[in-house]
């Protein structure tokens, strides 16, 4: 398996050295924030499909081009989230019934281990899009930086991503780690501060109807 594919990378370092550098800071967006801004990741790909599907499908459609890929493209974009939480449901059914049958090849019960799996993918959620959006920003970043270095003159990234395949291989795997760990740690932190803000407001509610329930106390004694 590679990470760094060599055929991806020649059509990577045709490009300028200015969309190579943004490719690298979209990549590291990915890498330490993907959890925070997956949504906005999901719905802009999905919108993009979308619209490119429209624009290609607008004869069976019966509609132009244009309003084809726009309105295919704001349907897509609108069910995003939902259906992104379906692949997950069913990414996870499949990965159990592939497990299940890897671990257990007598089990003769698919359903349960497809179930198992999908509820297992649904509630760990967060993680899996921890994980994989961290490998992704590592892999756009490597891509665009060895890119950007070839442009540069430095050495031929094509030739040397392939005569260093495991070694890109073990690098990526441990900076997508570490993404990973930056984005699990940085959401508990937050979580924290969240629960730790939502206590304060709590704490000053009963001091608030304390002072409520005075006024009206003395308003009646006054009465």
């Amino acid at each position: 398996m590679e990470l760094i594919i060599p055929d991806i990378l020649a059509d990577v370092r045709q490009l300028s050295a200015s969309l190579s550098v943004l490719g690298m800071l979209i990549g590291a967006v990915l890498w330490v924030a993907g959890w925070w801004s997956h949504r906005f990741w999901v719905v802009l790909g999905f919108t993009v499909l979308g619209g490119i599907y429209g624009l290609q499908s607008a004869a069976a459609l019966k509609a132009q081009p244009l309003v084809a890929a726009i309105g295919v493209g704001l349907a897509a974009g609108f069910l995003a989230l939902t259906l992104v939480r379906l692949g997950a449901f069913v990414a996870g059914g499949y990965a159990g019934l592939v497990l299940m049958h890897a671990i257990l090849p007598t089990w003769e019960q698919p359903f349960l281990s497809f179930l198992a799996g999908a509820f297992l993918g649904f509630a760990l959620f967060r993680f899996w899009t921890m994980a994989l959006t961290s490998l992704a920003g590592v892999v756009l970043m490597v891509h665009t930086a060895l890119a950007l270095a070839d442009k540069m003159g430095k050495f031929d990234a094509v030739v040397w991503s392939e005569s260093n395949v495991n070694m890109l291989n073990v690098v990526c795997g441990l900076l997508a780690l570490a993404g990973f760990l930056v984005q699990l740690v940085a959401n508990g932190l937050r979580r924290s501060d969240d629960s730790g803000a939502k206590g304060d407001k709590s704490a000053k509610k009963p001091k608030s109807d304390g002072v409520l329930a005075a006024s009206l106390a003395a308003f009646r004694r006054a009465g």
